[in-house]
């Protein structure tokens, strides 16, 4: 932006910003989205650490609720592996049938209505914006469990430092910040294969004897307890577990950022993310019990596991210690998940008006910066709210990804009945998303029941009322829409027949610039305004409009150019209306992320053409201002007319009022 003679990037807050947060990226280069996009290892990085990282607090949740019946762990291994499985299948299906991205949110919206999706779409981002909390807060627990106790009240400031740390990250990108974080991947992939690899591999002579041990202990219960003594006692710890399901979801939401060809690099993100976490999950549980592991004060199961394991080797105690380091390292690379995904599914329902429409809006560097820092300053308040309690949070935690899970396979189930005649191997598909509701179901209703009174129904409080938010956005955008109808209506009383200027414009002449955003009935009014009150002063006019790149039309080449091609559309309409009405008119555009500064460039340059110019932009005017309006209306004339102020241009605002 430029104001006062001066341009941004040569003042010290714009060499700050720009140091800080990077260089603006071109919208126009033809190799952006190859710059930008994932291939399946660092998208298995950024978006699979959410899953992985489960695996820190999710098995040994559901090993302790077995109490002492610790052979059942084999079970859960299996039951653990099975259902990650069958998520990710389904998930696999999502990519492959809705292939630009949005996941649960959009399979509910088109599958099963706006109001599924709109419960599924607030589902997510409080489960995201928790996914960023609990990440960071366990990373801190885990970083500070090997410090001396009198730095624990440290602890929340740690935890808020890097929670500003990732935001920055990721206004500078998405790549950016997960190349920077793969080393973490790195260290906590290679030592977990050793844990796993040495764990079970190296005590597979005990195989054959726990194999006869599980089915004495079976039968023994089944007589004490009962059958359904037992399978209880199983769905309660299946359920509790339930946390190691969560970030499954995490690559059909963030299905935009994957290398062309977008479908197969996510499905194959997927697999490496679903054979990664069940590989790791259920090789915890065979450990477990391979080695007998027993709770200890202090320690969690898997550096009580690591202790065992490595204990006896040169610098055995360095190696656990580095890798329960490198699984609270990790959930650090997890919290990207909720700066990835969060914003992408804001910028999903701000496209569908359920969110203020600038969460649709990219950054110069190419990033959905608004959806960052609300994700970010959202987890920073729960962060103070909870006063950094991992327990809090993980309760709170517990819900919401299950809800979303549940829509999603029920909504692929109706497509799949529904497409049942063009869709090969639907029977199936049908039987595997069938089976995935099935065991979604049971963990949401046990983990609602079981978690309620602990802080369950904080997180279901939370996400009614983001709910409710959404449905006063939308009613409030319906109701603008239903009001500029009759501006719309305008444009069919219009004379279809007239004689044609077709004198180019003279620069002698005075020039009106008019600012317009697509061929509609507030532009044709703002330009017939004009020429009602300043008929006999301006003798040409020329029209401007920024084709603004948003996360909606930033997919790839092709969109970008349809973008293109339909805004040169609109402003040939307005130079063909404003000829028939007498009157010699061209058009000047340009495309970019930000609307004001294009503008206000575009205005310079023009200037330069036509001296004698005067520049007019409409502006929407509420009967009744209120705060929220600024909120969720832009406010991109009166923008432009400060920054043309400042470079001596005049800019005339003419108001469009609004009866909501």
């Amino acid at each position: 932006m430029e104001g006062g003679g001066s341009t941004e990037k040569d003042s010290l807050g714009g060499k700050l910003r720009r140091r800080i947060f990077g260089v603006p990226k071109d919208v126009q280069d033809p190799s952006i989205f190859h710059k930008l996009s994932l291939i399946p290892l660092l998208a298995w990085i950024g978006l699979g650490a959410d899953g992985l990282s489960s695996s820190a607090y999710g098995p040994e949740e559901a090993f302790r609720a077995l109490g002492s019946h610790t052979y059942l762990a084999l079970f859960l291994g299996l039951g653990t592996a099975l259902t990650v499985f069958v998520i990710s299948y389904a998930y696999s299906r999502i990519i492959e049938h809705f292939p630009h991205g949005g996941g649960g949110y959009i399979v509910a919206t088109h599958m099963l209505g706006e109001k599924a999706g709109v419960v599924s779409g607030c589902a997510l981002i409080v489960d995201y914006i928790l996914t960023i909390t609990v990440s960071i807060v366990s990373c801190v627990d885990a970083l500070f469990s090997f410090l001396p106790l009198h730095y624990q009240h440290y602890k929340v400031a740690a935890a808020a430092a890097l929670i500003v740390l990732l935001i920055v990250l990721n206004i500078r990108g998405v790549k950016e910040s997960i190349t920077i974080m793969a080393p973490i991947f790195l260290v906590f992939f290679v030592t977990h294969v050793l844990l796993l690899g040495f764990g079970i591999f190296g005590n597979l002579h005990q195989v054959h004897p726990l194999t006869r041990a599980v089915s004495g202990n079976l039968a023994r219960d089944i007589a004490a307890m009962g059958s359904a003594g037992i399978i209880f006692l199983f769905l309660h710890a299946y359920s509790l577990g339930g946390g190691t399901y969560t970030g499954i979801e995490a690559v059909s939401n963030g299905l935009q950022i994957m290398r062309h060809p977008q479908v197969q690099t996510g499905k194959r993100t997927m697999v490496y993310m679903a054979t990664s976490l069940a590989v790791t999950a259920g090789g915890l549980f065979l450990c477990y019990v391979l080695m007998n592991v027993k709770p200890a004060e202090g320690q969690t199961l898997n550096a009580v596991l690591a202790g065992a394991i490595f204990g006896h080797w040169p610098f055995g105690h360095v190696l656990a210690v580095v890798t329960i380091l490198s699984e609270g390292a990790l959930l650090l690379v997890a919290a990207q998940t909720g700066f990835i995904d969060g914003p992408r599914v804001m910028s999903n329902m701000a496209v569908d008006s359920w969110f203020p429409h600038g969460f649709a809006s990219l950054s110069e560097r190419l990033t959905m910066r608004n959806g960052v820092v609300l994700m970010g300053v959202s987890s920073l308040l729960l962060l103070f709210y909870t006063h950094g309690s991992i327990s809090a949070l993980v309760v709170m935690y517990s819900i919401n990804v299950f809800l979303t899970f549940s829509l999603s396979e029920f909504g692929m189930s109706r497509f799949f009945v529904k497409n049942r005649k063009k869709e090969a191997g639907w029977k199936q598909h049908l039987g595997v998303h069938l089976t995935g509701l099935t065991l979604c179901l049971t963990i949401l209703v046990i983990t609602t029941i079981e978690k309620f009174t602990e802080g369950g129904w904080v997180t279901l409080v939370v996400t009614s009322l983001v709910i409710v938010l959404c449905y006063a956005i939308r009613g409030h955008y319906t109701a603008v829409k239903n009001e500029m109808k009759t501006f719309d209506a305008m444009m069919e009383t219009l004379p279809t027949e007239g004689k044609m200027n077709e004198a180019p414009p003279d620069p002698k002449q005075m020039t009106a610039v008019v600012l317009v955003n697509g061929y509609n009935g507030f532009g044709v009014h703002t330009l017939l305004s004009i020429i009602r009150n300043y008929r006999a002063f301006f003798r040409n006019y020329v029209f401007v409009s920024v084709a603004v790149v948003d996360s909606g039309s930033f997919k790839g080449a092709q969109e970008i150019e349809a973008l293109k091609e339909s805004v040169e559309n609109s402003l040939a309409m307005y130079v063909n209306l404003a000829r028939r009405l007498g009157f010699p008119a061209e058009y000047r555009m340009d495309m970019g992320t930000d609307v004001v500064e294009g503008v206000t460039n575009l205005c310079k340059n023009v200037a330069k053409e036509f001296p004698q110019v005067q520049f007019f932009a409409g502006q929407l005017t509420f009967r009744l201002e209120k705060t929220y309006h600024r909120f969720l209306h832009n406010e991109t004339a009166f923008a432009i007319q400060r920054h043309l102020h400042w470079s001596g241009l005049t800019t005339v605002i003419l108001p469009i009022r609004m009866e909501v």
